[in-house]
């Protein structure tokens, strides 16, 4: 099989297309013929040397992929061979820049009719993680103001909707002007642009002094900060990621007084610690099956190309996922 693989940490023409050998699939696992791998922040961290985790080099990225049962191992539950499936893993584990992946039967669900398999393959990594944040970490209620740093993004995407769909007033973060009707069109109730714009100052103005309920954030640095000045009295906020690769400087005053709660969010580690995502994606592929969420694909590219769909994601330009077609 063919695969993209990490050989040496750099920029995006640091990654390599070759050859491996075919994987088998072990006992409790399914081989699965990849359709489409989802393009991760994450996998640009690990590529560049930059991420927090990841497997020892040379080794292949791709935390997400969709695709077709080819084979099965012992024990491989109620899986058969041509079932669409979508599949996840740390990163590495399996990787999905490839055109084979063997997984365990616990990190594969069947994909329902009326859902692509390009969809399915964005799901797992932004969906899941926009889901968990706002549906169990900061428990987004009916009424609720909600602020989502990078709403264009692949997980801010996600989020617009979500929050939407749990009955909340969405404030959504942007830097261009592209974006700012984007998101409106997901259902964003109010956007504000960080290129332009006072954020503290103008979710304040919408909220009449009082603040948001609860935000989003997907960037760090002074973007976490001034989320956490935004949220109001019992405010909740959940941080994701540091793209910004900045430090951040906080003021207890800034959250204590007010008895706000601020919460991480690591999917990986939360996997590792015993939480098992199925129930939650299982929801997530039946709402988009059922047309209430859209999975926005902002672009494709070969997986021979995986470097030119590195290079897109650096761009800042996109709104929603990228997606590696094979």
């Amino acid at each position: 099989m063919h695969v993209v693989r990490v050989t040496e940490f750099g920029p995006a023409d640091s990654l390599e297309w070759t050859e491996a050998p075919d994987p088998e699939p072990g006992p409790g696992e399914i081989l699965v013929s990849l359709t489409a791998a989802a393009v991760n922040r994450s996998d640009l961290l690990y590529r560049s040397g930059q991420y927090h985790s990841g497997p020892p080099l040379p080794a292949v990225p791709g935390s997400e992929g969709a695709g077709t049962v080819v084979a099965l191992g012992a024990n491989a539950g109620e899986f058969a061979l041509g079932d669409r499936v979508v599949i996840w893993g740390p990163m590495g584990t399996p990787g999905c820049y490839a055109e084979l992946a063997a997984v365990p039967v616990d990190r594969a669900l069947v994909v329902p009719e009326g859902v692509s398999l390009v969809a399915a393959a964005a799901t797992p990594i932004a969906w899941l993680s926009a889901w968990y944040c706002l549906r169990h970490l900061v428990d987004v209620r009916p009424g609720d103001v909600v602020l989502l740093n990078a709403a264009a993004s692949g997980v801010g995407s996600a989020a617009v909707q979500i929050a939407k769909d749990a009955g909340a007033t969405v404030i959504a973060v942007v830097g261009t002007a592209e974006k700012e009707q984007w998101v409106r069109e997901l259902g964003a109730d109010h956007v504000v642009r960080r290129d332009r714009d006072d954020v503290l100052a103008t979710v304040r103005h919408l909220t009449e002094g009082r603040g948001a309920d609860a935000a989003l954030d997907l960037v760090g640095g002074d973007a976490f900060a001034t989320a956490v000045r935004s949220v109001g009295h019992a405010g909740r906020v959940a941080a994701m990621a540091n793209v910004a690769l900045d430090p951040t400087t906080l003021d207890t005053r800034d959250f204590y007084p007010k008895n706000a709660s601020i919460f991480g969010f690591q999917i990986n580690d939360l996997m590792r610690h015993g939480w098992d995502p199925r129930p939650d994606l299982t929801a997530l592929l039946t709402g988009i099956a059922d047309g209430r969420f859209t999975v926005p694909v902002d672009s494709t590219f070969p997986l021979a190309e995986a470097a030119a769909a590195h290079r897109r994601l650096e761009s800042a330009r996109t709104r929603g996922k990228i997606v590696l077609t094979i």
